[in-house]
């Protein structure tokens, strides 16, 4: 008795787990619209990234545990206050879309502060690696980003953040 039991728990924990199972989308690539983003910020306000229409923006996946991520962190940061009011070919001004794949709030508003994050776009469904906006943008290791110009089109994705820079330098009117 025991046995069918456990043969049947196990069977609904597979069923279970291939119902929920949210396969990764296949990643977005150059020319193709960016999907939207709509997530909230530490403060609870929502932020949607087609709110930073005509703007180049940075989509920057990562994570207050990513010691790599940290330690681009000083770069993103000298690349905001560089570029914040540039104009650019395919946008005026540039942004920072930041998607944080942490599971702690409290890491996640700690490292923002710790590291000098100062642009008004952060946000995180606070679900790590099973982060909705991942899933949508296919993102497999962090640090990672996206590029889009004024109109919402990738111009370059899945980029390092210092490929980012050697971008908006070609793209500076």
């Amino acid at each position: 008795m025991k046995k069918i039991i456990l043969g049947i728990v196990v069977l609904l924990t597979v069923v279970v787990g291939l119902y929920s199972f949210k396969p990764m989308q296949s990643r977005p690539m150059n020319g193709e619209k960016a999907p939207n983003l709509i997530f909230t910020n530490p403060e609870g306000k929502v932020m949607a990234l087609s709110e930073l229409k005509g703007k180049i923006v940075m989509i920057d996946f990562w994570a207050s545990w990513c010691g790599p991520c940290r330690r681009a962190n000083p770069f993103v940061v000298d690349m905001y206050k560089k570029y914040h009011n540039k104009k650019f070919n395919g946008g005026n001004g540039f942004e920072i879309y930041s998607v944080s794949l942490d599971k702690d709030m409290n890491a996640w508003k700690a490292a923002i502060e710790k590291d000098g994050l100062t642009w008004p776009y952060h946000v995180s469904d606070l679900k790590g690696w099973g982060s909705e906006a991942g899933r949508m943008y296919g993102i497999e290791s962090i640090p990672q980003c996206y590029l889009i110009d004024g109109e919402g089109t990738i111009i370059g994705a899945g980029m390092r953040p210092e490929n980012v820079a050697e971008e908006l330098n070609r793209r500076l009117k």
